[in-house]
């Protein structure tokens, strides 16, 4: 299980959602807004609207912060929140 974390500098709900993945050792790789997607793949991708992080396990997307650490919380993949 690989979780993917479309992030953007300075968004503290994506330095949380990272702090949660490392601290319950899940395999995650980070990619940032302006370094490895721009603002049109990010919309293209989830949406008008779309709020960072989107968070993406395997193929499936958990969506923002709240969603992802819910959704890993019900699978007993991590324990906050």
């Amino acid at each position: 299980m690989t979780l993917t974390v479309y992030t953007k500098k300075g968004c503290k709900h994506c330095q949380t959602f990272i702090s949660v993945a490392q601290f319950s050792e899940l395999q995650h790789v980070v990619y940032e807004l302006g370094r490895d997607f721009s603002e049109e793949e990010f919309y293209a991708e989830f949406g008008e609207g779309a709020t960072f992080p989107q968070v993406v396990q395997d193929a499936t997307p958990l969506g923002g912060c709240v969603e992802s650490i819910k959704a890993l919380k019900e699978q007993e993949l991590c324990c906050m929140m």
